[in-house]
């Protein structure tokens, strides 16, 4: 590891940016982007805890689901993490902090069946959706349309895959109630 240091831009610090917004409106938004960054990869990781340990007779259909799912968080979490950037704000990069940061609760490290796994990424995925909605009237009632947009597309996604999710958890399967004993 190098020994010698050049903090370009400290942590925690927002910085006059070339969108034009306010530094102290910017740095209203870095923090909400921030805890959305957190509560991102938080979720991601609990999903693809979910895609390694998933079984039963529907294991590859949601296997696949949450793959597909926890790479949309990722992606998510990349674009708000740019965009705070471009806001003159350094995004959260250290487990330790987005661990700190986040407003989500991940699960333990215990195995659950794929039934309370599913029910646990629902929680986690309203939690998000609400904070979403929050961060949305932030940036749009400070005059910031554009990341009100951005968490617009991002919401799209989550309520699409919590939407999905929901489905999963209803009682109808293929899977025979002897097989479950």
């Amino acid at each position: 590891m190098n020994t010698q240091k050049t903090t370009r831009q400290p942590a925690d610090t927002v910085e006059a940016n070339a969108l034009r917004l306010d530094t102290e409106k910017a740095a209203q938004i870095v923090d909400a982007l921030n805890t959305d960054l957190a509560d991102a990869y938080v979720l991601y990781h609990q999903l693809h805890k979910h895609h390694w340990n998933v079984e039963g007779a529907e294991f590859l259909e949601i296997h696949v689901f949450l793959q597909e799912v926890y790479e949309d968080v990722e992606d998510a979490a990349d674009e708000l993490a740019e965009r705070l950037q471009a806001l003159g704000g350094v995004p959260h990069a250290s487990m330790t902090t987005l661990a700190a940061n986040a407003t989500v609760e991940p699960e333990d490290e215990d195995v659950y069946d794929v039934r309370t796994s599913l029910a646990n990424d629902l929680e986690m995925m309203g939690d998000i959706i609400e904070s979403y909605r929050q961060h949305i009237e932030l940036a749009e009632g400070l005059g910031d349309y554009a990341t009100g947009q951005m968490l617009r597309k991002q919401l799209e996604t989550i309520e699409e895959h919590t939407h999905h999710i929901e489905h999963y958890l209803e009682d109808d399967t293929l899977v025979l109630e002897s097989a479950t004993k």
